[in-house]
Parts: C-alpha cells; sequence; structure tokens
C-alpha cells in the first residue's frame, strides 16, 4: 500500500509499518476514512502502474484499513474503498421501527424523548434520547449490523463526556458491541412486529445479583471447587433472569426504557472471574447493584471497561510487503466468523469467606459487608441478624419464629 502524503510504501504485517522514524503512522492510517484524505492511502499495483483489480472493475484504488480476524490473531488487512456495510432495507426499517417504538414508549411513560439527537459536541447522534424525571439522560443506540468495537468505544466515550449513559441494542449474539459497552439483545424480528407493538424481551445484557451459602443442601455449585464439593462460604454471582432460582421475570424493552431512564436500572461493569481485565458489562436493578457494592466494598462506582480487549490488539507477521493487488479474489482474505460474545453463563462470581464467629474483642460489631452477605443467605433482613449464642455464628437471631442457637449447635445440643 502506498501512502500518498509522505510518498512511502506501507507493510502492515510490520510493527512499525516498515518506518521506525514514524511512531504516529499507524494512528494516522487507521483514522476514520471521514476524518482524513480519503486518497491518502492508494493500491500499491495502481501506484506502479500496473493493473488494480478494483480499478478495472470500476471501483476505487483507493484504500482503507480495518481489522482482520483469523485463529485468534488481529492482522491489518487493506482494502478498497468502499467496502463497509450498508443496512439492508430490511435492517434499515428494523433500525427505524426500533427506534419509533422507543420514543413512543418513553413518550406514553411521561419521559421526554426524541429521535437523532446530536450530542453537544456534534460528533455523534443518539438514535432515541431518552430523558428521566431526575435528569438521567439515555442515549439508546439501536446497531441490528455490524460496527467496528473502536467505533463502539469512541461513540460511548463521547456520550458519557455529554453525560449521557449509552444503551446499544442487538439483535445478533456475534455483536461486537456487546460486553464493550452498557448494552441489551432483543430478537431478530421482522419490522412490522417491532412496530405492531409484539412484544420485545431482553434476551441478554440484563442481569440479576444471586447470593448463596455453599452447602450441600444449595441448588448453586460451588464457586471454589467449581461444583466438586461444598466449601460452606458464601457465595455470589450475576445470572440472567431465567437462570435465577427461583425464576425471575423477564425484562422487555420497555420496562428497560422506564427503568433505566428512573435509575430503577443501573450498568455496572463486573470483571470476570480470574480476571482483573476481562468482563461483563450489565443492566441490574439498583438494589443489587447497591448490595454488590457493599458485599465486595466498592464504595466508589465500579470499574469501566478497557477500551482496547486482548481479541483487539493488533499482530503482526512480519512478513514482506505484498505488491500485488488482491481485490476480488476469493480466498485472499477472509475472516473467521466473528465469535459469540453473549454467552449467557453467570459471570462476576465473588466469595466471600465464611460468616465470621463472634469476635471476643467487640462482640456485637458486625461489619456491613458481613451484614449484606449474611442477609442475602439467610433470606431476612438485617436487623434480624444475631450472633448464635453458642459458636457466635451469625444467624437469623431475632423476630418471629427465631431461635438462641444455630442449627449445628441445635443439633449438638439435643443429641448430649
Amino acid at each position: 500500500m502506498w501512502h500518498t502524503g509522505y510518498g512511502i510504501e506501507i507493510n502492515l504485517s510490520l510493527p512499525d509499518l516498515g518506518h521506525p522514524g514514524r511512531p504516529d503512522l499507524l494512528r494516522q492510517i487507521t483514522a476514520r476514512v471521514a476524518e482524513r484524505d480519503p486518497q491518502l492511502l492508494e493500491c500499491l499495483a495502481h501506484h506502479d502502474g500496473r493493473d488494480c483489480l478494483s480499478e478495472s472493475g470500476g471501483k476505487s484504488p483507493w484504500m482503507f484499513i480495518r481489522r482482520g480476524r483469523v485463529g485468534g490473531r488481529r492482522p491489518l488487512v487493506a482494502s478498497h474503498l468502499p467496502v463497509t456495510h450498508k443496512a439492508t432495507p430490511a435492517e434499515s426499517e428494523q433500525h427505524k421501527a426500533t427506534k419509533e417504538r422507543i420514543v413512543v414508549t418513553a413518550s406514553r411513560y411521561g419521559l421526554d424523548a426524541d429521535a437523532e439527537v446530536p450530542t453537544a459536541n456534534r460528533r455523534s447522534i443518539s438514535d432515541a434520547l431518552v430523558t428521566g424525571p431526575g435528569g438521567i439522560r439515555i442515549g439508546w443506540e439501536v446497531q441490528y449490523h455490524h460496527l467496528s468495537p473502536s467505533s463502539v468505544h469512541r461513540r460511548s466515550v463521547n456520550a458519557v463526556q455529554q453525560d449521557i449513559t449509552p444503551l446499544w441494542v442487538a439483535k445478533d449474539r456475534t455483536a461486537s458491541l456487546i460486553d464493550r459497552a452498557p448494552w441489551a439483545r432483543v430478537d431478530d424480528m421482522p419490522w412490522r412486529d417491532i412496530a405492531g407493538g409484539k412484544e420485545m424481551v431482553i434476551r441478554g445484557g440484563y442481569r440479576h445479583l444471586q447470593v448463596w451459602k455453599c452447602v450441600a443442601s444449595s441448588d448453586r455449585h460451588c464457586l471454589v471447587t467449581d461444583g466438586a464439593g461444598h466449601c460452606g462460604e458464601v457465595h455470589s454471582d450475576w445470572f440472567l433472569p431465567a437462570l435465577c432460582l427461583p425464576e425471575k421475570k423477564a425484562v422487555h424493552l420497555e420496562d428497560l426504557v422506564l427503568s433505566s431512564a428512573t435509575g430503577e436500572s443501573v450498568p455496572v461493569y463486573v470483571p470476570n472471574r480470574g480476571s482483573g481485565r476481562a468482563g461483563r458489562h450489565m443492566w441490574v436493578t439498583a438494589a443489587d447493584c447497591e448490595r454488590w457494592r457493599e458485599m465486595v466494598g466498592e464504595k466508589t462506582p465500579l470499574p469501566v471497561a478497557p477500551g482496547q480487549e486482548e481479541d483487539d490488539e493488533i499482530t503482526f507477521a512480519e512478513q514482506e510487503i505484498d505488491r500485488n493487488c488482491r481485490a476480488g479474489e476469493e480466498g485472499w482474505f477472509v475472516s473467521d466468523a466473528r465469535p459469540i460474545r453473549d454467552l449467557g453463563q453467570p459471570t462476576g462470581g465473588f466469595t466471600l469467606p465464611r460468616m465470621p464467629a463472634q469476635r471476643s474483642g467487640n462482640p456485637t460489631l458486625i461489619l456491613p459487608v458481613e451484614r449484606a452477605a449474611a442477609s442475602a443467605a439467610l433470606g431476612c433482613p438485617p436487623w434480624e441478624l444475631g450472633p448464635c449464642a453458642e459458636c457466635g455464628q451469625l444467624m437469623r437471631r431475632y423476630g418471629r419464629d427465631t431461635a438462641m442457637f444455630c442449627g449445628v449447635c441445635r443439633e449438638a445440643l439435643n443429641s448430649r
């Protein structure tokens, strides 16, 4: 590929692109075409005076850079303009119907809502902007065709800078926007069903916090032993509504329109178990979010997702430059199928050490994190918690039909 501005050849397989003295070159050539000269990058065959298959086919000899996906690698690939995906008529109608349904739903609930609202700096436009009574602004982004991860990140950051919470809507489990920003996935439905009011269930992107004590009678498996036994500690994890015990009511698009604008549902980012980098974006109830923060000791906002994930990092094969035009060649470069990103399994598991015994130094002291975990595990209000009179273990001590001793101690006392 030829850089018309500098008059140099570019080798996309090298980390320095073949020009170690130009550290800013990668950023320049990977910028959006709308933000640079469309004729900045030229097919090398065309520049050398040889046949450019794209130009001879009635298209352009000018190029742009995209990221491929081959066997876990993310090489840079030069493509002729234009190659970007254009929404099909069906996708366009789906997009329009979903956008209108969001605005109509918000208006029916008495919320301020408008379609195609540009941000203050004019860098992006929300498909629908819904404003709640407390001033919470939700920027709905209906994205039914592929969008690059960098575009998702850039537009999400721009929205947050304008005090708008982005909420991306996808219909495909492989959508690149999943877990790169607050999101929700709906079914792939005909636009007439969307416009006609057929229920739109949130299939992914909304979760509930489940807390349980890891004992033999628990219906959940142990996060420490990975199901091989029971550790006696208190576990928590985030589950889809259908996988909760008992099963939670499904969340519909209309529910999320209202609850996100009123603050009853909030976006969080929860790191995966064993990985401080990878994680999940999800919408959760405000109550679950507060309880989670108490359990993990988070008093500040939960961490945001990294701008670039491991599977987006560019890889370089360090090969000789290819001087041939490959436009239109079947099998020249075909990216692997996009991986499924909406997997649906529980995520963000956290284990609290077993509910502590009463401390002799200060027998009445119960830390907030211990109280929150015990309350969730025992299924009782926090004010009904107290220490077992025998062993000091936290238990449901106060209220109707309670006892002075925990189950283990009662069994031991009765067997004497």
